[in-house]
This record gives structure tokens, sequence and C-alpha cells, in this order.
């Protein structure tokens, strides 16, 4: 699939890798912007260029049939967001128990328009003490950008600032909805 996924990322529709997935068996990815379903398949994408297993959460509803196989083979599990549950704390449990666990998430929480991230992924990496890698999904230039990774602080004010710095100008497949 790691072929497949070049050819039609970089040949077929032109897009290029900003920056080198970090060497790293624990950590939290956030994906920003998420204006479309599209931004799926970019990751999936991404994903298999960079070799890396990452899983992610999605809502509980895309899990049924007749396509929730797909979300389940792609490394996802669902997630009930009309009961209120402490995912912070069972995100946290899951990077304990496991060797190896990359988490992505979109902190957007929707693939509307917000003016502020939701800080789950924040909490997360603090309480589990990984670090955080940032991916932009730019559809201005065609272009997916990775960040070094780097641990939340004491200071959320900072931490926060340079997040919006690193997406600063990046254009969502929906550029009315970018963060």
């Amino acid at each position: 699939m790691k072929w497949l996924s070049r050819f039609l990322y970089f040949k077929v529709l032109g897009w290029k890798l900003v920056g080198k997935f970090p060497d790293l068996d624990k950590c939290v990815v956030i994906v920003i912007p998420h204006t479309h379903w599209y931004d799926f398949f970019i990751g999936l994408m991404i994903r298999e260029i960079v070799g890396k297993q990452i899983n992610y959460v999605a809502k509980k509803s895309l899990f049924k049939p007749p396509f929730g196989w797909i979300f389940r083979i792609t490394g996802g599990a669902p997630v009930d967001r009309s009961q209120s549950s402490n995912t912070v704390d069972s995100v946290a449990q899951i990077f304990e128990e496991k060797k190896v666990f990359r988490f992505a998430l979109a902190p957007e929480g929707t693939r509307k328009k917000v003016k502020k991230l939701k800080t789950g992924f924040y909490h997360i990496a603090k309480k589990a003490r990984v670090p955080i890698v940032m991916v932009a999904f730019d559809f201005g230039k065609k272009q997916v950008k990775i960040s070094e990774p780097f641990h939340p602080t004491e200071n959320v004010d900072e931490d926060f600032q340079r997040i919006h710095q690193f997406y600063e100008g990046v254009k969502g497949r929906i550029p009315e909805y970018s963060f």
C-alpha cells in the first residue's frame, strides 16, 4: 500500500510532504484543519507514506454498517459523544498499557468553522507524558506539513500560541471552514 499511497499522493494529486514524522513510539498527533471527509483519505495516505501505525477515534455512528469495517481496519475506535465520560483518562490509560501508541485526532471537533480548539488532546498529552506532533493538511499549498514533537509545558497559553503559529495560513479543503 505504501507504493500506491506515494503514487496517488505525489504523482496523481501532486502534493508535497514538508517535514518528517518523528521516530516516536508514543505521541498525540493533532491534524488541522479538518473541513471535509476527504481529509480522512489524505490521512491514510500520509500514514502509509511515513510508515507508522497511527490510531484515531471517530464518532460512534461512523462504525455502523455498511462502512464501519473500514474505520476499524484503518485503526479507528468508536467514541460515544452523547455520554459524558472521562476521555482524557481513558486515552491516557491506553498510552500506559501499550508499548506503541500514536493517537491522532482533529482538535476542532467538527468539520465546521471553529474559533477555538478543543483542549482534550493537550490534556491527554500532559497526563500521558507524551509529546504532541502537529500535522497540517494545507489544500492551499497542496502539502502536508509535519512539526517536530513538543512536550506540553505548564504554560498553556504559550503552548497554544505555538500551536496557532504552526497552523497560521493553512487552508482546508473548504477554506471558509479552516481554523
